[in-house]
C-alpha cells in the first residue's frame, strides 16, 4: 500500500522568491515576515521609506515599477510569488461630498498599481515554471460599504482582476487568488474609524463596537491571520488553489457600522 500524500501547508518550497508590495507595515509586513519564516526569500517594496523596505517604490508610476523589477532581477534573477498588497484607504463621505480627484487617486494606486506590478511580474512568474499571485483585497470587495465608495470600487476591481487573471494564466501554471481581510486591528483601522466618525458624527467608540458587531465572531482580525492564508497559498498544500476569493474576517454579516 502506497504512503498517503501529505503536503506541507506551513512551508514553501526551498528557493521560493517573493515580492510583497506595501510590505513595510501592517498586513504587508506580516505577510513578508510570515513568508520569510516559511522559508522564502522576500523582497519588500513600500512608498514609505521610514518603514525600512528593501526598495522605496510608488507602484502606480511606470518608471518606479521599472526600477522595482530591475531590483527583483538583480536580487533574485526570477520570481515565484507576487503579493499585491499596496492600497490606500481614501476618503470617507457621501458620494456627492467626495472629491473626484481623491476618488481617482484611490483607483490610480490600488487598481493601477496592482495592474502595473502584475503585468511586469508575469514574465518572471512564467519563466519560473510555477507562480503565484495573491491580491490582497478586503471584505469591502465583496460587500457594499457605505461612505467608502472609492475604496469599495478599488477593492471590487482587485477581486475581479484576480479571478480574471486566474483564468488567463492557469495554462502557464500561474495560480492567482484573492484574500479579503475583514477589519484588522491596528493604526490603519483606527484611522478608518476616525474618518468615518468625522463624516457621520457618531462617537468613535460606538463605531468601533459597530465594526466588531459586523462579524459573527464579534472581534477584529490580526494581520498574522491574513499572512497565514498567504503562506498556505504559497505552500505545496496550495498547489491547486487558484481563482479563489478567501475571506479572513470572522464571518462578515454586513459592512454597515452605524
Amino acid at each position: 500500500m502506497s504512503e498517503p500524500l501529505i503536503l506541507d501547508a506551513g512551508r514553501v518550497k526551498p528557493g521560493t522568491r517573493a515580492l510583497v508590495t506595501g510590505g513595510g507595515s501592517g498586513i504587508g509586513r506580516a505577510i513578508a515576515d510570515a513568508l520569510r519564516a516559511a522559508g522564502a526569500d522576500v523582497l519588500v517594496c513600500d512608498i514609505d521609506a521610514s518603514t525600512g523596505p528593501d526598495i522605496v517604490s510608488d507602484i502606480a508610476d511606470d518608471d518606479a515599477v521599472d526600477q522595482l523589477f530591475k531590483a527583483v532581477d538583480q536580487k533574485f534573477g526570477g520570481l515565484e510569488v507576487l503579493v499585491n498588497n499596496v492600497g490606500v484607504a481614501g476618503p470617507a463621505g457621501l458620494v456627492d461630498e467626495i472629491d473626484a480627484g481623491a476618488f481617482d487617486e484611490v483607483i490610480r494606486v490600488n487598481v493601477g498599481g496592482t495592474f502595473r506590478v502584475t503585468a511586469r511580474a508575469v514574465p518572471f512568474l512564467r519563466a519560473s515554471g510555477e507562480g503565484l499571485i495573491v491580491n490582497i483585497a478586503s471584505t469591502a470587495g465583496i460587500f457594499p460599504y457605505p461612505y467608502r465608495s472609492p475604496y469599495v470600487a478599488a477593492k471590487w476591481a482587485i477581486v475581479g482582476l484576480g479571478r480574471s487573471w486566474a483564468m488567463e494564466l492557469g495554462a502557464d501554471n500561474i495560480r492567482v487568488n484573492v484574500v479579503c481581510p475583514g477589519s484588522v486591528g491596528g493604526p490603519r483601522m483606527d484611522q478608518v474609524i476616525e474618518r468615518e466618525a468625522a463624516v457621520t458624527g457618531v462617537n468613535p467608540s460606538s463605531l468601533r463596537r459597530g465594526y466588531e458587531e459586523q462579524v459573527s465572531m464579534r472581534r477584529f482580525m490580526d494581520a498574522a491571520d491574513v499572512a497565514g492564508a498567504v503562506v498556505y497559498m504559497a505552500s505545496p498544500a496550495g498547489r491547486h488553489v487558484s481563482g479563489q476569493v478567501l475571506s479572513i474576517d470572522g464571518a462578515t454579516e454586513s459592512l454597515r457600522s452605524s
